[in-house]
């Protein structure tokens, strides 16, 4: 990465305050700013960290004054956070070389990869499958057959995709993640034994997915599980057969949602949040941490919290008559 001031500003539509030609070649946070480097300032309690950095860059938001004097070049955007995103995407896709690697991957004679596609070492990619253009598929992944993969993935190395799985475009799948394995499905049998539920069906990816690492999203019996246009999903979470997540929901690690359970559109489910089957959550729904959730939630915008999960403001009134009881 190389990069001057000027032409960050035009990446993002910015103003430039300072020396426009001063060039960077690398990000630090504001508190450990350096020569060379290029920090963000966003959030108030770190202001102090403006006059004393050593960045050669700061992105801040368009209204921030100093009330001190700065050393580094200033560019002011709309929004730091969000152009700071903005800037490492498109530092990353500078950094992207494609290239076909067939000598030591295995891919069907009927599979159909599209143009500029990047494969590693140790690929396998199954019969009919179709990988769309500028995907990225790094080493020791599998593919099974039949599967759909759009245009400008990225697939980490050492993930496993079933067959019949079908994903949409610029979804990143990390490291170890598996999509469409069986779901959980036993059936009780009179001696006390369980017979296997055989799983037919598949997933269903949307666009602009991202899942995290070693996280597992189960296939159908019949028909599909879901997951929306937007949705990000963090490490170590469970989604079982036949859920459907909504657009642009949001979920922290080690959440588990059991099957057939529909949940609606930006929704937030913070870490190790629990959600029982065959429940209906309403669209921008949030669960704190650690919540368990056992019932549907019909409101839009709802707040839960606490295992069973219940209204916010309701768990913090018993929880100061909790804490009361316990002083006394």
């Amino acid at each position: 990465m190389q990069i001057s001031a000027r032409e960050l500003a035009e990446i993002l539509h910015g103003d430039v305050e300072g020396n426009p030609d001063v060039v960077v070649k690398t990000f630090a946070k504001i508190e450990h700013g350096r020569p060379g480097a290029l920090s963000f300032y966003a959030n108030p309690k770190y202001e102090k960290y403006v006059y004393e950095s050593r960045s050669d860059i700061l992105l801040v938001n368009r209204d921030f004054v100093p009330q001190k004097p700065v050393k580094p070049t200033l560019v002011k955007v709309d929004d730091a956070y969000s152009a700071l995103a903005e800037i490492l995407g498109y530092v990353a896709s500078q950094r992207k070389k494609y290239r076909r690697h067939r000598g030591r991957c295995r891919i069907a004679c009927s599979a159909r990869i599209g143009r500029r596609v990047w494969v590693g070492d140790f690929v396998k990619i199954g019969a009919r499958s179709r990988v769309g253009d500028f995907t990225k598929i790094y080493d020791n992944v599998t593919i099974g057959h039949n599967v759909t993969i759009g245009s400008r993935c990225i697939i980490y190395p050492g993930v496993t995709i079933f067959a019949d799985t079908v994903i949409g475009d610029r979804t990143i799948l990390h490291s170890g993640c598996v999509i469409g394995d069986d779901g959980f499905g036993n059936a009780p049998q009179e001696d006390g034994t369980w017979k296997k539920i055989e799983h037919c069906g598949n997933v269903i990816i949307g666009n602009d997915v991202e899942i995290g690492s070693n996280t597992t999203v189960d296939k159908a019996p019949m028909e599909s599980t879901i997951i929306g246009n937007g949705v990000r999903i963090d490490n170590l979470c469970q989604i079982a057969h036949n859920v459907i997540v909504g657009d642009n929901t949001v979920m922290a690690a080690q959440t588990g949602i059991a099957g057939s359970t529909q949940i609606g559109r930006n929704c937030i489910f913070a870490g190790q949040v629990g959600l029982a089957g065959h429940l209906k959550v309403a669209d921008k729904t949030t669960l704190c941490a650690q919540s368990g959730l056992i019932g549907n939630v019909r409101g839009e915008g709802e707040v839960l919290i606490g295992t069973p999960a219940i209204p916010r403001n309701v768990f913090m009134r018993a929880y100061v008559k909790f804490k009361s009881s316990g002083e006394e």
